[in-house]
């Protein structure tokens, strides 16, 4: 037997002995206090157990945030409950649709979950996306396809009351060309103020974005799905930020980033990479058109993936509430499926 044969048959008997685990911790009474919820001994990927049906709902006397929707109803979230969603695709990147919470299996700082509060599937979530276009001089020539697709962007995305855009664009600064709104107009005067010129400060647009508008969403409010349509050739040469710092930002705002590139030429550049990290950390996805004519096709797909989405509301075990980063392991059990989530979080501090 082959290493590779080897090491698949040892993560089947994991995940068989997993999912034993956990229906029998689905039968068991839950903890009073999800806190307090049991951790495995020597926690690892491989003890990651199926997601059971929903469980009962956490209790309603910890901390709680909330906020009125358009319909007046309050919508209540706990403060140690991670809102995760999240896309399955195939190894031909088709969304695959229908699946059952007990298709997955999670991991919180290397931990089963306490408990689940919601699974939902092509969540309906209201949309909260930042439109980050790069204005340097390096993308001079093709700046109108650029505004033209991202305008056809916005104007599809935004269609429901409660859906929010902004649109910034950068050279050497970041600048905010239109704030917070679902008004179509605004958001299409804003993308046509854009003009090119400058140096190129990637990684600080990307940290400001992140922490001066979608970071200031992300506490206190309703769940949203909160996600940045980067649109770059990924050079960065006038940041004082670096990459890491980016990510990071995204992580505590909570931040998916879809990345299209500018870059026409045949091979791949270390812009390219540089959006493949940045999206693949915050669960996201990049794209590379073959021509600046196919860059509406990237948003395209943007947009069909934002609408073919998995929504998990669960209480990690052992949360603590000391700023520190958790880290998340989710998987399908099924291997042909590819799941795409954010690699974790920043838990909040006291």
């Amino acid at each position: 037997m082959s290493r590779h044969s080897f090491s698949w048959a040892i993560l089947a008997c994991c995940l068989g002995c997993a999912g034993i685990a956990l229906a029998q911790q689905a039968a068991a009474p839950q903890p009073a206090n999800p806190q307090q919820a049991p951790a495995p001994a020597n926690p690892s990927p491989a003890t990651a157990q199926p997601l059971g049906q929903n469980q009962a709902p956490p209790s309603q006397s910890g901390s709680q945030s909330g906020s009125q929707d358009d319909q007046g109803f309050r919508i209540v979230q706990q403060v140690n409950e991670v809102n995760l969603i999240f896309t399955v695709t195939d190894k031909h990147g088709n969304f695959i649709p229908n699946l059952k919470q007990s298709d997955f299996a999670l991991l919180d700082d290397q931990k089963a979950p306490a408990r689940i509060s919601s699974f939902t599937q092509q969540t309906n979530l209201p949309l909260r996306v930042g439109i980050v276009i790069d204005a340097s001089t390096s993308i001079r020539t093709r700046f109108q396809f650029e505004q033209q697709a991202a305008t056809e962007f916005l104007l599809q995305i935004v269609k429901s009351r409660s859906d929010r855009a902004f649109v910034m664009g950068f050279d050497s600064t970041p600048t905010v060309t239109q704030d917070w709104t679902n008004n179509l107009d605004g958001l299409q005067t804003g993308v046509n103020k854009l003009r090119p010129g400058g140096g190129t400060a990637l990684y600080d647009a990307v940290y400001t974005a992140c922490r001066d508008k979608l970071l200031d969403i992300s506490r206190g409010q309703e769940p949203v799905r909160r996600a940045m349509v980067l649109l770059s050739d990924g050079n960065d040469n006038q940041s004082r930020a670096y990459i890491d710092d980016a990510i990071k930002m995204c992580q505590r705002s909570e931040t998916i980033i879809y990345a299209i590139s500018t870059n026409w030429t045949p091979s791949r550049g270390k812009g390219d990479d540089v959006l493949q990290k940045m999206s693949e950390a915050t669960g996201g996805r990049a794209f590379f058109p073959p021509s600046v004519e196919e860059i509406s096709n990237g948003f395209n797909s943007i947009e069909e993936e934002l609408r073919s989405q998995y929504d998990l509301t669960y209480t990690p075990a052992d949360f603590k509430a000391d700023g520190a980063f958790r880290t998340i392991y989710l998987f399908a059990n099924d291997r042909r499926y590819q799941v795409r989530a954010r690699k974790g979080y920043f838990s909040p501090k006291q």
